[in-house]
């Protein structure tokens, strides 16, 4: 591989296995502040539960999140001098805030932990609410950035050289809104299906005590009604993205729908494979007109074509399955999650078993769906690291040995998943639930 294919192979790679701690540090604390309010409005002991065993979790993986954020940090700035020349100049100021934001996630996750015997429900409350502040104030920053390489503002290029910056504008480019609230809302989605997979696997282990199933069909029900409201959230967000992707990355909306030619009435591709000859989507099934609509809420709007566009700034194709891939796993999700809470509302009965085996894909599937977001994000923003202002053949190193590197952190990130989860099942198998929820009342 050339230099440019192995910089980007190992930053992405830092990045896939980053953003699964991440997204899940994101999301958790989310469902600790569920389960600590329906503690103080309930009075249920399940939920406080429910909240110590979900920080305590939410705890190993942070201690896996922070260092691999680090790693990426300096990946950056080792992999892409060309691109960090600029970023420093330009958009540095999120990543100067983030630390901030860390601070404060640090802070209250520490009081949350250290003093919640000490601290009243409410002031427990609070603690985890600024936990999730800090949290998710991390996720909106640092997705700022990747947001400002795709609609990049804030200043201009004059002789090769750097000038008028305005940080705020470039902070506040076109995409930031609409990209974070995304990033966000899928977060929190992630975070309360890996607890409806947890939840939905125990439910499936026989031999266990009444008491912990009541438990984790607590714990499922509330899952399944974040992770549904989230993903549908996520969905809903698409939409105002397809429309961003219209107004400022239309060779993105052209890439992702396989749509060659510019044309008003404009059909949505879902499924098949794009072929470059052809110039068409094989094997899709087409919504007339959905295209337009999506793209500008009306059915004539025009949406333009890769062929308006020069061959080589074409994304590569590939991302219309990778596009569709993220669809439908949002799709499934939102069906699921609804469904079995229906089913559950309606027939008061408990889950069947075959649904309960399903629900335990969503956690994974979640994961899957943000890996195949951000990878297509990144990758149909190519040939650009800075959309039309910098190449990334441009803003990569030009030093050796990235192959061996490339291994070596093929092997560590292999072996810290494996750690990470072997940390996870030996803390929690030597601490049952059915430990803590002796002698209480459910």
């Amino acid at each position: 591989m050339d230099n440019v294919t192995l910089a980007r192979s190992l930053f992405g790679s830092s990045m896939a296995f980053h953003i699964i701690f991440a997204t899940l540090g994101v999301g958790l604390p989310l469902m600790i502040i569920a389960a600590e309010v329906l503690f103080h409005v309930k009075k249920d002991p399940d939920y406080a539960a429910m909240a110590k065993r979900w920080t305590r979790a939410l705890a190993i993986l942070l201690g896996v999140a922070i260092p691999s954020g680090t790693i990426v940090g300096v990946m950056l700035a080792l992999l892409w001098p060309g691109f960090m020349e600029i970023v420093g100049q330009v958009i540095s100021l999120p990543f100067q805030i983030e630390i901030w934001a860390f601070f404060l996630e640090a802070l209250f996750m520490s009081i949350y932990v250290y003093a919640a015997d000490r601290l009243t429900p409410w002031m427990r409350i609070v603690s985890v609410v600024f936990v999730s502040i800090g949290a998710s104030a991390s996720a909106v920053l640092i997705t700022d950035a990747h947001a400002w390489m795709n609609t990049p503002r804030g200043f201009s290029i004059a002789n090769g050289q750097v000038t008028d910056v305005d940080p705020w504008a470039a902070v506040w480019n076109p995409s930031f809104v609409t990209t974070s609230i995304h990033v966000v809302a899928s977060a929190y989605m992630t975070g309360a299906f890996a607890v409806a997979s947890v939840a939905a696997w125990k439910l499936l282990r026989k031999g266990r005590a009444e008491r912990e199933y009541i438990y984790h069909r607590k714990g499922l029900f509330l899952a399944l009604l974040i992770g549904g409201v989230m993903s549908l959230a996520t969905a809903v967000n698409g939409h105002e993205t397809a429309q961003m992707l219209h107004e400022n990355e239309p060779e993105k909306l052209a890439a992702a729908e396989g749509l060659f030619q510019t044309q008003s009435h404009a059909p949505l591709a879902i499924g098949g494979f794009v072929d470059e000859e052809k110039q068409e989507v094989v094997g899709a099934i087409e919504i007339p007109w959905a295209l337009s609509f999506l793209a500008g809420n009306r059915f004539d709007t025009v949406v333009r074509g890769l062929n308006d566009f020069p061959r080589e700034n074409w994304p590569p194709l590939f991302v219309h399955t990778l596009f569709n891939l993220m669809v439908l796993i949002g799709t499934v999700l939102i069906v699921l999650s609804f469904g079995a809470l229906l089913y559950r509302r309606l027939r008061k009965r408990d889950y069947p078993r075959w649904l309960l085996r399903v629900l335990t894909l969503t956690g994974p599937m979640s994961l899957i769906g943000i890996e195949t977001g951000w990878i297509f994000s990144c990758s149909a923003r190519q040939p650009w690291t800075i959309y039309h202002i910098q190449r990334t053949s441009e803003a990569a190193t030009t030093a050796g040995n990235l192959g061996a590197l490339f291994v070596l952190f093929i092997g560590l990130y292999t072996f810290l998943l494996f750690a990470t989860s072997a940390v996870m099942l030996f803390y929690f198998k030597r601490h049952p639930v059915a430990r803590e929820l002796a002698g209480t009342k459910g």
